[in-house]
């Protein structure tokens, strides 16, 4: 069935029947009218870029020696941090970096992410935003949940809050101030 499935895809390219489809590619940041209008109407600030994605592991030496010895990445060395319950690596990626997460002590949130996932995986998205404090305000009263009420220092020494997941698509979502 796949192959014929190829055959009919590669025959319909050769006679130009995908001609006609056309692509939209984005040159720059854009947004949806409804987007647009729904900024205008309450405070300004914008998404920034891909921070980075945060993995939970369950042996951070192990994952660490995986980015660094193996894929040849940039990897920071272990930073604790009590006040979030972790420890964290970053490995730099160029246009963005990995935190991989590992709990120090019983009482961290990720330990609990662990039972459930003993591999570990990913844990959160952190975006950037232009202005954290109006940002929180306008999530706020557009009824979007963070786990805090107000934000904190995070592990690059910026604000950050963290977005329930069940307001965004499943996924745990970091905002950090630029």
């Amino acid at each position: 069935m796949k192959r014929i499935v190829k055959a009919a895809v590669l025959a319909a390219n050769a006679t130009g029947l995908f001609s006609r489809v056309q692509i939209p590619v984005a040159t720059g940041r854009s947004f949806s009218k409804s987007q647009s209008l729904n900024q205008m109407s309450g405070p300004v600030w914008n998404l920034g870029r891909l921070n980075h994605v945060a993995i939970a592991v369950p042996d951070l030496g192990k994952a660490s020696s995986f980015y660094r010895d193996v894929l040849g990445a940039q990897v920071s060395e272990a930073v604790p941090l009590p006040e979030h319950g972790v420890s964290v690596v970053f490995v730099d990626l160029g246009n963005t970096k990995l935190e991989l997460l590992h709990p120090l002590g019983s009482d961290s949130p990720i330990s609990g992410f662990l039972q459930k996932k003993k591999a570990g995986g990913m844990h959160h998205l952190c975006i950037e935003v232009d202005d954290i404090e109006t940002a929180v305000k306008d999530l706020k009263k557009k009824k979007i949940h963070s786990l805090t009420d107000e934000t904190k220092i995070g592990a690059h020494g910026k604000p950050v809050i963290f977005l329930h997941p069940k307001d965004c698509g499943g996924v745990l979502v970091e905002l950090e101030q630029a």
